[in-house]
């Protein structure tokens, strides 16, 4: 269109919403989380930061039977620099659906991290320990 004016298929508002369409989305960064059990204790490992990003493949970690089922988790966090507040209310509901109750003791959380767990208010059913 030599007018000057931008026709339906020239709008800027068209060239942003189809740069968007068509922008790919960022794969989520591997889970910083390792996990063991022996049958009585479940040991989450976590480092690095935990993004909202992350929160499906976390909840679907904290799914796993042979966590559930556990009555002691032990949450290393020593090695956490940050955690989103989704990541911490998954981890927060996977302590209040436990089949049965199970200890949890958080260990080794920075600040930034025990300021998350507080807001999402897991410092309530949970131990924490330097």
């Amino acid at each position: 269109m030599g007018n000057g004016k931008h026709g339906p298929r020239d709008s800027p508002m068209r060239k942003a919403t189809v740069a968007t369409e068509s922008s790919p989305t960022p794969a989520p960064r591997r889970l910083p989380v390792a996990r063991t059990t022996d049958g009585k204790v479940a040991t989450l490992i976590f480092n690095g930061a935990l993004e909202a990003q992350m929160v499906r493949p976390l909840e679907e970690q904290l799914a796993d039977p042979r966590l559930r089922h556990a009555p002691r988790w032990e949450l290393e966090m020593s090695e956490l620099t940050r955690m989103d507040l989704a990541c911490g209310y998954a981890l927060l509901r996977a302590a209040t659906t436990l089949p049965e109750p199970a200890e949890l003791h958080i260990l080794g959380a920075r600040r930034a991290v025990r300021r998350t767990l507080h807001e999402v208010r897991l410092d309530t059913v949970a131990t924490l320990e330097e």
